[in-house]
């Protein structure tokens, strides 16, 4: 049985090679890709494909498998590459990213056979899906999870507060939402658009459990998430302090990486540097 340092260190390396192909399979790709919200999510997104969830990539239906839906789809140029390397498909499919009637589109397409949980990108719905299917595993006296991560931009839309009584009202203690709160969304920092205040109190206001950690924190990431952590009677939020654009160092808290309309040889070269 692997310690827990070695698990934190597995972990990391993969999410080197997330950043890794993430890069290399959006050079030259016609459309662009979001850098900054992907990579900012890459540690959250590598500690539930890479040890926390329960999953079977030879039987991606599989009844009892804990379930992922990132609600804030643009930042998909991480989740493709954590299936990959989590085995649903070969890493050499990722180079049809973004190709005409390819299964890894710029926004997730749900595609269950390669581990693709729900069709996402229009902000404020991945929570309200996620809570539809813990509620399903609840009615159905299955023991999975489901994780839902969404954007700090995203927390403005009212369908978010919507689902988030209607998660406590019923009692989801198999639902994980994970907040990417990188400060940023796609025209400036979040707090000059509308103003949050404290995330945290307000998700416990509306009745949730909730957990604050370094969002790239390996560590804390494994232990919040860990199964025996999840609250008695209520949904877990996780509000995880990230850097946009983090582990590459052109890209990092620089909001003209949100969204690249063209990756050319000579960005992806420079920004390679810092995963080497």
């Amino acid at each position: 049985m692997k310690t827990f340092a070695e698990r934190a260190e597995e972990i990391r390396e993969k999410c080197r090679l997330v950043r890794k192909y993430a890069l290399e399979m959006t050079v030259e790709v016609e459309g662009g890709v979001h850098f900054g919200p992907a990579f900012s999510i890459v540690e959250i997104i590598g500690a539930l494909y890479f040890d926390i969830m329960k999953l079977d990539p030879e039987n991606p239906r599989w009844e009892d498998r804990d379930r992922f839906i990132l609600s804030k789809g643009h930042g998909c140029a991480t989740l493709y590459p954590a299936l990959a390397l989590a085995g649903f498909f070969p890493v050499e499919d990722l180079k049809q990213y973004g190709a005409n009637g390819s299964f890894l589109g710029m926004h997730p397409g749900m595609n269950m056979d390669y581990g693709i949980e729900a069709s996402t990108g229009s902000l404020g719905q991945g929570l309200s899906i996620g809570a539809g299917v813990a509620l399903a595993g609840k009615i159905n006296k299955k023991d999975y999870r489901t994780f839902v991560l969404i954007g700090n931009g995203e927390s403005n839309e009212g369908q978010i507060w919507e689902c988030a009584l209607a998660a406590a009202q019923y009692g989801l203690n198999n639902l994980v939402a994970i907040l990417d709160d990188n400060g940023m969304q796609c025209d400036h920092e979040a707090n000059t658009i509308i103003d949050m205040g404290d995330l945290a109190e307000k998700w416990r206001a509306f009745g949730w459990a909730v957990e604050e950690i370094d969002g790239h924190d390996v560590e804390q990431l494994l232990y919040v998430l860990a199964e025996n952590r999840m609250p008695k009677n209520k949904p877990l939020m996780v509000i995880a302090r990230t850097l946009k654009g983090k582990g590459v160092s052109v890209a990092e808290d620089n909001n003209d990486w949100h969204h690249l309309h063209f990756v050319t040889q000579e960005m992806c070269d420079l920004a390679m540097k810092d995963l080497v």
